[in-house]
C-alpha cells in the first residue's frame, strides 16, 4: 500500500480586500474603488491590478494615479444638522443640491452614516473611517435611531404602542418601534419614534400606515450622539475620547439615557468671542490686591469712614511686632521686611488713630492736662 500524501487544509489569507483598504483610508468609497480599479488607475507595487477582490495585509506598496497611499489615519466623527431640501449623495445627475455643496471646504474626505431623504432634517453623522460607518449603520449593532415627527390625521396612543411588536408593511418587515405621542394641536400632532433598523423611508411608511401624512421629520439622535444646539447647516467633530468610548460599547447596555455630547470642533464655536476674564474677589485674590468695590467681600473705603471696624478684625489684619510697614518713616527701621502693602499700612494707621474729640469743636484749642492727655474737669471738681 503505498503511502498517501496528506494536504492541510488552506486557511484563509490574512488581510482585507483592497477596496475595503483603500475605503478605510479615505481614497473613496468600495464603488468608486471598484471602478478606479476597473479603470486600471490602483497598482500594487508598479503591477495594475485587476479585481477589487485582492487580499492584502496593509497598504504597503499601493498607489492610486501613481501616488503612494499612507495608512488610514484614526477614525473622526462628525455630527451634522442636515437642512431639508439637500441630498445625501456625493453628486446628483439633476443638478440637485447635496450636502457636499454646503459642507466646508477645510473638511477631510467624509462618508456619510445611513441616509436622510430630501425633506428630512435632523442629525447625520459623517466619518472618515469606512469600519465606523458599517458599525454605526448594522442594525444587528442595535444602536437606537430617535425621529420627532409632525403628522397631520387621527391616531391613538394605543395604536402607537402596537408597534413595539413590529409591522409588516407591503411585504417588508419592520422591527419594533417605540413610538409616543407628544403633543396634539388640532388635527396635527408631534410623535417621537426609536428605532434600531432605519430601513428606507421606514418612519413615513409606518406612519402612513397609520394614516398619518408626515408634514415634517427631524432625527434628533443617532446612538448616543444627539442633535443638541447645533443650528441647521453647522457641523462638529466628536471629540475622540468619546469616540473611543462608543465604538467599545456601542449599545451602553439596554435602556441607556444618550450621551449628550457636545460637539469639539463646532465652526460656530470656533469663532465665537472669548468670554470676558471674571476678576478675582474675596479669599480668591491674591494678597496685596483688593476686589471689586460693592462686592461684599471686604469693607470698601467709604464703609471704613463710616465706623470703627470690630477689635478683632483690627488685631488680625495688624502687622506682626517689629515688622516695618512700607509706610513707616525711615528712621524706625526694624531690619525685617513688611507683608503690607501702602494702602493697607494708611488704612491700618487711620484705624489705630485715638480719636480727637477737640478736634470735632469749633473754636481754639484747650491746653490738655493730666493722665492720658485728658483735658481738666471743670469748675475744678
Amino acid at each position: 500500500m503505498g503511502r498517501g500524501v496528506t494536504s492541510k487544509p488552506l486557511s484563509p489569507a490574512p488581510g482585507h480586500r483592497i477596496a475595503k483598504l483603500l475605503a478605510r483610508a479615505g481614497v473613496a468609497s468600495r464603488r468608486e474603488i471598484e471602478r478606479m480599479i476597473a479603470d486600471g488607475r490602483v497598482a500594487l507595487n508598479g503591477t495594475m491590478l485587476t479585481t477589487p477582490a485582492t487580499i492584502l495585509p496593509s497598504l504597503a506598496g499601493i498607489t492610486v494615479d501613481g501616488n503612494p497611499v499612507s495608512e488610514p489615519a484614526p477614525a473622526r466623527l462628525f455630527l451634522y444638522h442636515k437642512p431639508a431640501g439637500l441630498l445625501v449623495t456625493e453628486r446628483d445627475p439633476g443638478g440637485r443640491a447635496t450636502i457636499y455643496d454646503r459642507l466646508p471646504k477645510d473638511l477631510p474626505r467624509l462618508m456619510p452614516v445611513g441616509r436622510l431623504d430630501l425633506n428630512t432634517e435632523g442629525l447625520l453623522l459623517l466619518t472618515t473611517d469606512g469600519g465606523l460607518k458599517r458599525q454605526l449603520e448594522l442594525p444587528a449593532t442595535g444602536v437606537e435611531r430617535a425621529y420627532r415627527a409632525r403628522a397631520y390625521g387621527q391616531v391613538s396612543q394605543a395604536k402607537l404602542e402596537e408597534l413595539i411588536e413590529g409591522v409588516e408593511i407591503d411585504g417588508i418587515r419592520y422591527g419594533p418601534i417605540d413610538a409616543n405621542m407628544e403633543r396634539r394641536t388640532g388635527a396635527n400632532l408631534w410623535v417621537e419614534m426609536i428605532l434600531t433598523e432605519g430601513k428606507n423611508r421606514e418612519v413615513r411608511r409606518v406612519l402612513e400606515h397609520l394614516g398619518l401624512q408626515v408634514s415634517r421629520l427631524i432625527r434628533t439622535r443617532y446612538g448616543p450622539f444627539v442633535l443638541g444646539d447645533l443650528a441647521p447647516g453647522e457641523i462638529g467633530e466628536v471629540r475622540q475620547h468619546d469616540l473611543v468610548s462608543f465604538r467599545r460599547d456601542p449599545r451602553r447596555g439596554p435602556g441607556a439615557e444618550p450621551m449628550a455630547l457636545k460637539p469639539a470642533a463646532s465652526h460656530a464655536a470656533r469663532t465665537a468671542p472669548k468670554p470676558p476674564i471674571p476678576r478675582e474677589t474675596g479669599a480668591e485674590a491674591p494678597r496685596g490686591r483688593y476686589p471689586r468695590k460693592g462686592s461684599g467681600a471686604v469693607p470698601t473705603a467709604a464703609k471704613l469712614r463710616g465706623g470703627k471696624p470690630p477689635r478683632a478684625d483690627a488685631r488680625a489684619a495688624a502687622p506682626p511686632t517689629g515688622e516695618r510697614s512700607a509706610s513707616a518713616p525711615r528712621g524706625r527701621r526694624s531690619g525685617k521686611l513688611s507683608l503690607v502693602t501702602p494702602g493697607e499700612a494708611r488704612e491700618l494707621a487711620r484705624r489705630e488713630r485715638p480719636a480727637r474729640p477737640d478736634r470735632a469743636r469749633s473754636g481754639p484749642a484747650k491746653p490738655h492736662g493730666g493722665r492720658s492727655g485728658r483735658r481738666p474737669p471743670r469748675g475744678g471738681h
